[in-house]
């Protein structure tokens, strides 16, 4: 009888802890990622970018904080969340400064989803998906928003 009394109190006390998303081993893995993820010599990821919105739009992104279609965000892969890069579109050379806040693009061959607000700015939210270049500027802290 002590046994199970045990035993259930072990299981209800280990399943009740706090785990968190995106933790210490995602980010130490994140160097080798980002070589991976088409990374150039001089800190540059190049590929085909597209924009993700309505289905989103006031849901939680992966760093915990509301999704907004209509802001300048975007979502990577592998990139520390809260990272902020500049996005140059390849095709018409238009640029912008974005923070990393979301995981994705879970399409195959592309390496970055930008928000609506982001892709209307690049200039490819008619076209769907554009070349873009994504320069790090600053790398992030990976905290996930507690609300």
């Amino acid at each position: 009888m002590i046994v199970k009394l045990f035993l259930v109190l072990f299981l209800f006390t280990t399943s009740c802890t706090v785990s968190p998303r995106y933790g210490a081993s995602n980010q130490v893995n994140n160097k080798k990622n980002i070589k991976n993820n088409r990374i150039k010599s001089n800190g540059v990821l190049r590929g085909v970018s597209s924009w993700y919105g309505p289905n989103f739009h006031g849901k939680l992104t992966a760093n915990g904080e509301v999704y907004d279609m209509y802001g300048v965000t975007a979502a990577h892969k592998t990139l520390t969340l809260n990272t902020v890069v500049r996005v140059t579109n390849l095709d018409n050379d238009k640029s912008i400064i974005l923070r990393i806040n979301d995981r994705g693009p879970y399409v195959d061959g592309r390496i970055l989803d930008c928000s609506f607000g982001a892709a209307k700015k690049l200039g490819f939210h008619e076209q769907g998906t554009a070349n873009v270049e994504i320069k790090i500027i600053e790398e992030g802290d990976g905290e996930y928003m507690h609300h």
